[in-house]
């Protein structure tokens, strides 16, 4: 099974560009251009990992964190900035940013981060289900 990616930023040649490099990666991959765009998606898909641009018109990268994390809270978001400042990593990492990379980011770095964003992703989920098990039994007296 693929590996589920949603890429967003308003540079759509930059997005096309890491769209296709992780594509030869192996990942399925798909694009929006801004943070409504985002949102809407995020609704509707199910994501195993977001890669998300800090700097976007209307909606900022940290505002769209915060919806998402709202919306989905287990989705690993990696932030990716061209002009990293302490204030938006640190806010990044408050809401729950996975990790936070400079643009240009490295492919190769890129696809390290998104399957350990996604090995995480999948150990809370694990840890979740077992949760839920261990509660049906006790709620039961099995």
């Amino acid at each position: 099974m693929k590996i589920k990616v949603l890429i967003v930023d308003d540079e759509k040649d930059f997005v096309e560009t890491l769209a296709e490099r992780l594509k030869l990666r192996d990942f399925s991959v798909a694009t929006v251009f801004s943070g409504a765009g985002a949102i809407e998606i995020v609704e509707k898909i199910d994501f195993d990992v977001i890669i998300l641009d800090v700097l976007m018109p209307e909606i900022t990268g940290i505002e769209t964190l915060r919806k998402i994390k709202t919306i989905k809270p287990l989705i690993p978001v990696i932030m990716l900035t061209g002009e990293a400042t302490v204030e938006n990593a640190i806010e990044g990492m408050k809401l729950g940013a996975f990790d936070f990379l400079m643009k240009p980011a490295d492919t190769e770095l890129l696809a390290e981060k998104i399957a350990q964003a996604y090995a995480v992703k999948q150990e809370h989920g694990e840890r979740i289900r077992e949760a839920e098990i261990n509660n049906i039994i006790k709620t039961r007296g099995w």
